[in-house]
């Protein structure tokens, strides 16, 4: 009886722990997309900033010559 005990403990702490294991790797995945969109945003600013200040230095090239 005491085996039959301690085997059902044995089985309780290994599903127990499965699904706190679970629930982590859940916690990791939606940090993970988190970050994937955070960068993208950044990522997505950055390029319109480079991009408005290639479109002003092209502006300010292309207007030099014609004020001479």
């Amino acid at each position: 009886m005491k085996k039959v005990v301690l085997s059902m403990a044995l089985v309780a702490m290994m599903f127990v722990s499965c699904k706190e294991a679970e629930a982590n790797t859940e916690a990791v995945e939606e940090t993970a997309v988190e970050a994937v969109e955070a960068v993208e945003e950044t990522a997505v600013e950055v390029v319109d900033s480079a991009a408005a200040v290639a479109t002003e230095a092209v502006e300010a090239t292309t207007e030099a010559p014609a004020a001479h």
